[in-house]
């Protein structure tokens, strides 16, 4: 009766152990669209491919989320997401890719105005810096695009016509002496 009692004990506070795990995963867990949704950085989110923090320097920022992956993997600049983007040997499937909107996001310190990093447009060449050196300007519109571009040089891009050696990550800071 001893050894019954105690199996039937050893049940209950594994099932309960169980049940405790469940609701406990279950609160950490946000619904779909909050998770596929761009999410905001805060003081120590740091970027996925050097470790720089994002809030000390300037410029446009960007994140990744894989399927693969609930993390948010940032970037402290843009030119360093578009790099992993357009990687050719890029093949983890993607949930979401966003960078700021210049036109609404101060250049000093951006917060927010995330939006879709692919239907994005983009200033290459231009004379405003971010935390890498030379960066890719993001705009949600064109026109807002344009209006910077005519303001401070560079060339407007849509994400369809950016190439890899575009984003080439062997120039920026490695060879920005102005750093």
């Amino acid at each position: 009766m001893n050894e019954k009692h105690n199996q039937g004990r050893r049940r209950l506070l594994c099932g309960c152990a169980g049940l405790a795990a469940l609701g406990l995963a279950a609160c950490g867990r946000k619904d779909d669209t909050a998770s596929t949704g761009p999410q905001d950085f805060d003081a120590q989110a740091s970027c996925s491919l050097d470790g720089m923090l994002l809030a000390e320097y300037p410029g446009p920022k960007g994140q990744l989320r894989y399927a693969d992956e609930a993390q948010t993997q940032w970037f402290c600049d843009t030119v360093e997401l578009l790099s992993t983007l357009l990687r050719p040997e890029q093949v983890r499937a993607l949930q979401s890719a966003h960078v700021q909107d210049m036109a609404l996001a101060d250049w000093e310190q951006p917060r927010g105005h995330w939006i879709d990093a692919r239907s994005a447009f983009y200033v290459l060449g231009s004379k405003r810096r971010g935390s890498m050196g030379p960066t890719a300007a993001s705009f949600a519109q064109e026109t807002a695009a344009k209006s910077f571009a005519q303001q401070w040089g560079g060339q407007v891009l849509r994400y369809a016509e950016l190439k890899p050696e575009l984003v080439d990550l062997s120039g920026g800071a490695l060879h920005d002496t102005r750093m």
